[in-house]
């Protein structure tokens, strides 16, 4: 994959749903390693965030290794032809045992659901 000279977007569920207008996008499943080795060949001022607040940000980051960085957030509402985009989608399921745990505020906690997270590459073509 060559470097575009547009800046990567890293999408999560709903800012993905804002991006993909029109136009002809190829999108394809990527590892993590792979995320993770697409996100290093750009510099950070190269890379635009477009999800805040949310602990996706901080999960998605550590877990690749690249919590160091400090990507600039941006509402992107088109990607432009020629332009790159990693997501990070969500997929939470129902935990089927549902375990307690002791906070350490000493207050129980239940685990009601599992969340699983994997990535996809998009661009657009035109």
């Amino acid at each position: 994959m060559e470097k575009s000279q547009l800046p990567l977007l890293l999408l999560d569920n709903a800012s993905m749903s804002t991006v993909l207008n029109d136009g002809e996008f190829k999108i394809s499943s990527l590892s993590f390693v792979e995320a993770k080795a697409i996100v290093e060949m750009y510099d950070e001022s190269e890379v635009l965030r477009c999800f805040s607040g949310d602990p996706l940000e901080q999960i998605v980051f550590d877990y690749l290794g690249v919590n160091g960085r400090h990507y600039p957030f941006k509402n992107i509402t088109d990607m432009r032809a020629g332009q790159d985009a990693i997501v990070f989608k969500v997929l939470a399921t129902f935990s089927e045992s549902q375990p307690v745990i002791e906070t350490k505020y000493n207050t129980e906690a239940k685990k009601i659901q599992n969340l699983y997270v994997y990535c996809q590459y998009i661009t657009r073509l035109a």
